[in-house]
């Protein structure tokens, strides 16, 4: 086989080896400690909640929709045993779940939902399915469900609800940059990993 008979590869390869892409091969938990994959879904988001900013009309929902709170104490989370910070990211990530599925839902049901919301809402529910199996990948589940011991539970999961798609987005937005990156980073850095 020589060099000549396939150009097309050779010239798709030399496009796509200088970004540093993860390749097919990486294993599964290991991409999610690749900041741009998180910086991906962390844009992804960003943009939703940007386009529904100046969203007017179709973008309120009739009831409210229940979602994680995304304050963070640095200090306490710093405190916080690696597994404790995984249970408070599972749980939220599990109710941010429910929220956009709820949310989708409701827009669903309205009058002319839009196409584009409808596409920010598909993105942001296919986007928390990958993270969901990511952090699986990473051991988030099982780090969720062995706590060291009984005393270690985690305080419940705080939450508060919203009305707006606006809203909702922002949530999310702000939990996968605040919550899900300070966990990735900590358990991407431990030695099993």
């Amino acid at each position: 086989m020589e060099v000549h008979e396939y150009p097309a590869l050779l010239l798709l390869l030399s496009l796509l080896l200088p970004l540093g892409l993860p390749v097919l091969g990486t294993p599964q938990h290991l991409l999610l400690c690749d900041s741009r994959v998180l910086e991906r879904y962390i844009l992804e988001a960003k943009e939703a909640e940007n386009v529904t900013m100046g969203c007017v009309e179709g973008c309120s929902f009739n009831e409210n929709i229940t979602v994680p709170d995304t304050k963070v104490n640095f200090c306490a989370w710093k405190r916080m045993e690696v597994e404790q910070q995984a249970v408070e990211v599972w749980q939220g990530l599990a109710l941010l779940s429910e929220a956009i599925q709820r949310g989708q839902a409701l827009l669903a049901n309205s009058s002319q939902p839009s196409e584009t919301l409808q596409l920010h809402m598909d993105k942001a529910i296919s986007g928390l399915r990958s993270l969901t199996s990511l952090l699986r990948a990473l051991g988030a589940q099982k780090e969720a469900v062995s706590l060291p011991d009984a005393t270690a539970s985690p305080a419940p999961l705080r939450t508060f609800t919203v009305d707006t798609l606006c809203k909702l987005f922002r949530i999310y937005s702000n939990f996968l940059r605040g919550k899900l990156k300070l966990y990735t980073g900590v358990a991407c850095r431990r030695g099993n990993r």
